[in-house]
């Protein structure tokens, strides 16, 4: 995406910017810009636009004041003024329903800075995100990148997370909390803490999502806790690449979501949740561009992550580089993934794979990227079989892969 930066927000922030005192996680600058935006457009034509939900609406907020509808006539045409009460009822009503299962989560980590010559200084760090209850026993939904702060660079060692602290709706208590387990393939991670009688989210279907229909995010942006905003859906199935070079496919929402809302809640007008926020497009002149995982893309990873403290994949045990056209063409190669390197006793090398064969097709699908031979991978279960085609020598072959755990 030429141009533009993806920001995985939260702890990664911490090392973009000097966080503030309090909040140290923060983006905070000294000054904050509200910007304000009207338009003027000749006469005096005032649309509303009514956008209401009438179950959230009676279940949550009783039953709204009856529509107020006037006839007015426009240069020969007919414009109904409508009122806006149902839309505020609608989002009263979903934050009303969703923010008892949305919690506040701060990070605390150890940083270690080289300075050469053998100086190094150690010094603790925070971060802060969200999270969502799945169950009234205690186990949180969230990012991996949230929990998971492990990085490594010449400049500076971060250790994993030396505490994770957990803030409750209301309750201004912190609840330690334990990782469960956490996925870096799909940013998703569980922690729990020992508390039960929690007030678990309502899950949605991720797959009837439409464009342009409501969406709230609820989250813990720079800190601040049970934060509402809301928008639409702006797309659905977004082809995403992560700042760390990681494929997702996502939803695009208008709803603000900044560093703190990661692992939090985008839901519908019905206080169900549609999906987990997860990153934000960031450079000059962008608004409003934040992403969600789909829930239903969540259900299968966080009841492993529940049972297993781990996500049980296939795989065929290689190291593979994407060849594309230029490259391919540079090389003498077909277009693919070329194999750098296969690992010892791995289905691959039971098949016959060798380091040097360019993978183009799985299950008779062309491959282009490596990315598309994991999301091939992905498709199957465990023992599954793929029949993957490669090209060694200049010769095709063909070989049948039986798939273990990765």
């Amino acid at each position: 995406m030429e141009g533009m930066i993806i920001i995985m927000n939260d702890i990664n922030d911490y090392f973009n910017n000097t966080p503030p005192k309090k909040q140290k996680s923060s983006n905070v600058k000294n000054s904050v810009i509200a910007p304000f935006v009207s338009g003027v457009l000749g006469a005096s034509l005032v649309v509303g636009i009514c956008f209401g939900n009438p179950t959230i609406k009676t279940k949550l907020i009783g039953e709204a004041p009856e529509k107020v509808k006037e006839t007015s006539t426009v240069n020969s045409g007919i414009v109904d003024l409508v009122s806006l009460s149902q839309f505020s009822d609608t989002a009263v009503g979903v934050a009303s329903k969703v923010l008892p299962s949305i919690v506040g989560i701060n990070v605390k980590f150890n940083v270690t800075s080289n300075f050469g010559y053998g100086m190094k200084y150690s010094s603790e760090a925070a971060a802060s995100g969200s999270g969502i209850i799945i169950s009234e026993d205690g186990y949180i939904l969230t990012n991996n990148h949230i929990v998971s702060s492990t990085s490594n660079s010449s400049y500076y060692q971060v250790s994993e997370a030396t505490s994770v602290t957990v803030y409750l709706f209301n309750d201004e208590h912190p609840y330690e909390a334990e990782i469960i387990g956490s996925d870096a393939q799909t940013d998703l991670a569980v922690i729990k803490i020992d508390k039960s009688g929690l007030t678990p989210a309502e899950l949605g279907d991720s797959s009837n999502v439409k464009i342009g229909e409501f969406a709230m995010a609820i989250g813990n942006p720079l800190g601040l806790k049970s934060t509402v905003t809301s928008g639409i859906i702006s797309a659905v199935n977004r082809e995403v690449t992560s700042s760390d070079g990681t494929n997702y496919v996502l939803m695009q929402t208008d709803a603000a979501i900044n560093s703190g809302n990661s692992g939090g809640a985008l839901v519908n007008s019905e206080g169900q949740v549609i999906g987990i926020n997860t990153l934000k497009i960031s450079a000059t002149g962008v608004e409003n561009m934040g992403f969600a995982i789909p829930i239903n893309d969540t259900k299968d990873i966080y009841k492993q992550l529940i049972e297993y403290n781990k996500v049980k994949r296939p795989s065929i045990g290689v190291k593979g580089i994407t060849l594309d056209e230029t490259k391919a063409k540079q090389n003498n190669l077909p277009v693919g993934v070329y194999v750098k390197e296969v690992n010892e006793f791995s289905p691959a090398e039971t098949a016959g794979i060798k380091p040097g064969d360019v993978i183009i097709e799985a299950d008779g699908k062309k491959i282009n990227t490596f990315q598309e031979l994991v999301d091939s991978i992905n498709s199957k279960s465990i023992d599954d079989e793929l029949e993957i085609k490669l090209v060694r020598n200049g010769k095709e072959k063909a070989v049948k892969v039986t798939l273990k755990e990765q």
